[in-house]
């Protein structure tokens, strides 16, 4: 991985480039990935969070994808970068293996014993299956990886799996070169890892929100409460020490409403607060909106409704606020490669010491996506066949 990768926009979120020049970027391929429509769903709440959804009606996945920000170019940006990296992932180009795990021992493969498992999955180390080749970092080594852990055409069953591992988009991620790209998928992989820690452990404390200090995050938050919402927000940093929260929004004293929940995860707190805010916005606008189309009909009924109006109220009034915003780790860096080493660093330190990326960008196309795998870390827990792993299992015991 050449470069240091300079970042140049920092407001909501950290990029090498603004989100205007990332646009312009992307706008002459759009048509090429099945992209139609990018519209501004804002106005449809109270709350003014910049919103957009981004249709792709042929895709082989969901055919919405949604995007964030402060500002509405940033938000366009984010929905259409979460776009192309599953246009990508639908659509992988490079070379496979045929073999059987057995098979593979004289070379370099990620480590399946320790990779999520899923409910009525079974590994055979004996029967064949497709791989598909990543790299290792920071050593750049070539590592075998399950192709049905990257591969996100869901039109089909997996082609040469087994079935045996999650199937999502977990770590899939988009940036403005492998660096960046590689930055936001792995943290992600730890943000899903937190948050399914921190549902197993079971209630802890909020966060004071009189504790935020940000500019940013306090403008989120001022519109929440504008909007009339009440907002609950958890500290849920792992052992791994990069700081990830959980925000969740819902009407006063549990109302029937939409609710909004949010995750976000970034070496710079600000960043990971301001992440998981703007994401309850987005999912509440999801909700209120209709746009996705892997959402059940049912999760709209007045029953669903007002059981999660009620779920978030109860959460948010069952944890004191008493937990210190300052209090969780932040590391504010100028280059995604500084980010990139405190990451692998980090994870290394409570024993993820195999990273592995798989680099699925287009040559053609001046943006960079990949798929990383981290063996070790837990699987969301909200996924329909999750199985707890070690480290859940742990918090529990």
């Amino acid at each position: 991985m050449p470069g240091i990768s300079q970042k140049t926009y920092v407001l909501d979120t950290h990029r090498l480039r603004d989100p205007e020049e990332t646009l312009a970027i992307v706008k002459p391929f759009l048509k090429q990935m099945g992209i139609s429509r990018i519209a501004n769903l804002t106005g449809l709440d109270r709350v003014g969070l910049p919103t957009v959804m981004v249709t792709r009606p042929n895709s082989r996945s969901v055919a919405v994808s949604l995007g964030k920000g402060l500002s509405l170019s940033a938000a366009q940006a984010s929905g259409v970068m979460e776009a192309i990296e599953s246009w990508h992932a639908e659509r992988i180009e490079l070379p496979l293996r045929l073999s059987s795990f057995a098979d593979l021992a004289q070379d370099r493969v990620v480590d399946i014993d320790r990779l999520p498992r899923v409910t009525g999955g079974q590994f055979d180390p004996h029967r064949a299956m497709l791989w598909v080749q990543g790299r290792v970092l920071p050593s750049d080594q070539t590592c075998w990886v399950p192709y049905e852990m990257v591969d996100t055409d869901y039109t089909t069953s997996p082609v040469g799996g087994q079935r045996a591992f999650p199937r999502t988009t977990n770590g899939l991620a988009s940036g403005n070169d492998v660096i960046e790209a590689s930055c936001h998928a792995i943290c992600e992989l730890i943000e899903r890892d937190a948050t399914t820690l921190w549902h197993h452990q079971g209630a802890t404390p909020r966060v004071d929100p009189a504790t935020v200090d940000d500019p940013r995050c306090r403008q989120a938050m001022d519109r929440f409460s504008a909007a009339g919402l009440e907002l609950g927000i958890w500290d849920t940093t792992s052992d791994i020490g990069i700081a990830s929260f959980r925000c969740a929004i819902g009407e006063i004293g549990g109302a029937a409403g939409h609710i909004g929940i949010g995750d976000g995860c970034h070496p710079d707190r600000a960043i990971a607060l301001l992440r998981a805010l703007t994401e309850a916005a987005q999912t509440r606008l999801t909700y209120i909106s209709g746009a996705r189309d892997d959402l059940d009909p049912e999760e709209f009924s007045d029953s669903a409704r007002s059981w999660r109006s009620r779920y978030v109220h109860d959460l948010i009034d069952g944890s004191p606020a008493t937990d210190d915003f300052s209090s969780c780790p932040t590391y504010v860096t100028e280059s995604f490669s500084e980010d990139l080493s405190l990451l692998l660093t980090h994870l290394a330190s409570v024993g993820m010491d195999q990273v592995v990326t798989v680099d699925l960008s287009r040559p053609e196309i001046d943006i960079a996506v990949v798929r990383a795998v981290i063996p070790g870390l837990e699987a969301p827990h909200d996924d329909l066949d999750f199985i707890a792993g070690p480290r859940a299992q742990a918090v529990t015991s």
